[in-house]
């Protein structure tokens, strides 16, 4: 698994809601609750596609959030 550069993911959005990515494996996980979107990254490149990407459930997105440290996006 290759991570992205830090500075590149940075600046990265969700194309839906706007809000940040983090990195999980080879995918992007949105850190909006509301539409907790995936998308993946072949070779290296993010597809930040609306109808490429994939709807998580909300135990599945809280996992992956926990799991990047982002627990304040849980308090709700």
């Amino acid at each position: 698994m290759s991570q992205l550069d830090p500075e590149f993911l940075a600046i990265l959005r969700c194309p839906l809601s706007r809000q940040p990515l983090v990195q999980m494996d080879q995918s992007l996980v949105s850190t909006d609750p509301e539409t907790r979107r995936r998308y993946r990254i072949e070779d290296g490149f993010p597809v930040l596609l609306i109808e490429e990407g994939e709807t998580l459930s909300e135990q599945e997105w809280r996992q992956l959030m926990e799991a990047a440290g982002r627990g304040d996006l849980l308090q709700a």
